[in-house]
This record gives structure tokens, C-alpha cells and sequence, in this order.
């Protein structure tokens, strides 16, 4: 069993074929989605989408990169929004939510102060209704980890992780599981795939971030990545690990599980 733990399968690029990736990768062995929000607009989308899928689960949140056409109400809706999903066994974590200071005219001045804001908004949610969060990472990592140390243990997923191993390991202190996706399948990304060599497999976890980070094997035009692919990112994790993919199956499933305690329910849910 496989989870994709950060799948954006409400995005227009899977308007045409929804139904059909998410069979494809039900297929290729991915019992369970996770689609994270990215925005106010998709909190009720996801939520649906969720609940159309078999293991499908969902994250709600302010995306970094989105917070500039955002305002205070909509951390108002998000508070609500969390807490009517919270009888919900779908609901697994606040997210997307992070920092990017890889985009130029986000990271300084008011765009990178406004994304610390409404980062730490989200953080004090997580903590309020004790919910992991999935973690948008680019650039970004010594802030976010900043901001995390003024909080009590939350925990989740450092989405596409690409920091040093000092700051792999300070997030995996703080009960973060480092998630493996497309860009570890590439041989020049040297620094990714050295985590996913020296991390310990018990801090690792899948992910497509489908449409989005198309493993090497996907060519132009076919670019689109699709949560079916996790099976080859997973024989990918387990050939530089030295391992079977049953046992990177078996490992970051239960990684999943541990870091997003509400994502067991989700997949019964799907069963019933």
C-alpha cells in the first residue's frame, strides 16, 4: 500500500480525466490521497473531492504563494472551516501552508512580512485544534523552523524537502516527516537524494505534488505528473536505499500514519 501524501488533484489540470487518474493510481497500488487547499476558493473542493475518492483525504489552508490575494477573513473562514471538518474522519491537517522565498517579489518587504503572518496564523491554529500541517518549503527553511519553536509540538510533512541535513534534522526534531517526490528521481539533485540515503527511512514519507514536480521519466509535452506515478518514485526511494519497494511501501505508509494520526480514518472511511 502506497499514500500519496500531497496531491493536488483538484487542480484544472486534471479537469478532463479526474476520475480516471484517480483509478490509475487506485490501480498502481496508492490506497489513499492526500489533496491539500491552497486557498479559500478550494476549501469546500477539496473537502468534495475527498469524498468521491477511495482513500481520499484532505488538508485545509492558506497556500503561501496565494497569500497576497487573501485577507484577514479569510483566516476567518479557515478557523471555521476547520473546525466543521473536524468531525470529519477526511480532515487530516492544516495545509498547504509554509514560506517561499524562491519567488523574487515574495521574499522581501511586505509580500514575505505577509506571508509570515498569515504562516504564523495557521501555525497557531494547528496548535489550537492539535492538527499536523503540511508544510510548503522553498527557501524558506530557517523561518519556518523559527516560527515552529514558539509553538507547542505540531508535527506533519516538510513538503519537497531540499534543506541541509541540519535542518532536516531540526524538522524531523520537531516531529516532521520529510517527504519524497519527483525531484528525488533526478541524478543532479544531489542533495535530495542524499536525504533520501542518509535520512532515516522512518522519517520519510511519498508524495507526487501531482500536476506538479514530474518525475525524470515523464518527457515533454507529457509533463503532467499524476499520483499513479508514486509506485516508480517508491522503486526509485528503495534502489538508492538498497531496499524493496515492499519496504518502502510498508515504511512510509506507516510514516504517514504516524505523522497525520487522522489519516487511518480516512482510509476506513473510503472502505465503509
Amino acid at each position: 500500500m502506497l499514500i500519496d501524501t500531497h496531491c493536488h488533484l483538484d487542480a484544472a489540470e486534471f479537469d478532463a480525466d479526474r476520475a480516471q487518474v484517480a483509478d490509475h493510481a487506485c490501480e498502481a497500488g496508492v490506497r489513499s490521497i492526500v489533496i491539500p487547499a491552497i486557498e479559500r476558493a478550494n476549501f469546500s473542493v477539496v473537502r468534495e473531492l475527498a469524498a468521491q475518492i477511495d482513500g481520499g483525504a484532505y488538508a485545509l489552508g492558506i497556500h503561501p504563494l496565494y497569500v497576497q490575494r487573501a485577507d484577514d477573513a479569510d483566516l476567518d473562514a479557515l478557523r471555521e472551516a476547520i473546525k466543521q471538518s473536524l468531525g470529519d474522519p477526511r480532515f487530516v491537517a492544516i495545509g498547504e501552508i509554509g514560506l517561499d522565498f524562491f519567488v523574487p517579489e515574495f521574499a522581501t518587504g511586505e509580500p514575505r512580512e505577509r506571508q509570515e503572518r498569515f504562516y504564523a496564523a495557521q501555525l497557531a491554529m494547528a496548535e489550537e485544534f492539535h492538527l499536523p500541517v503540511l508544510l510548503h518549503v522553498r527557501r524558506s527553511q530557517d523561518i519556518l523552523l523559527k516560527y515552529l519553536r514558539r509553538h507547542g509540538p505540531i508535527g506533519g510533512i516538510a513538503h519537497a524537502f531540499n534543506g541541509s541535513s541540519q535542518q532536516a534534522q531540526a524538522f524531523i526534531d520537531h516531529g516532521f516527516a520529510l517527504g519524497m517526490g519527483g525531484a528525488m528521481t533526478y541524478e543532479r539533485a544531489l542533495q535530495i537524494r542524499r536525504h533520501a540515503v542518509d535520512v532515516d527511512l522512518s522519517h520519510l514519507v511519498l508524495e507526487t505534488d501531482a500536476p506538479d514536480i514530474p518525475p525524470a521519466w515523464l518527457h515533454p509535452p507529457q509533463r503532467r505528473n499524476r499520483p499513479g506515478e508514486l509506485a516508480r518514485i517508491a522503486a526509485v526511494l528503495a534502489e538508492l536505499r538498497g531496499i524493496t519497494p515492499v519496504q518502502v511501501a510498508h515504511a512510509t505508509t506507516a510514516n504517514a500514519m504516524r505523522v497525520l494520526p487522522r489519516l487511518p480514518a480516512a482510509i476506513l472511511a473510503g472502505d465503509e
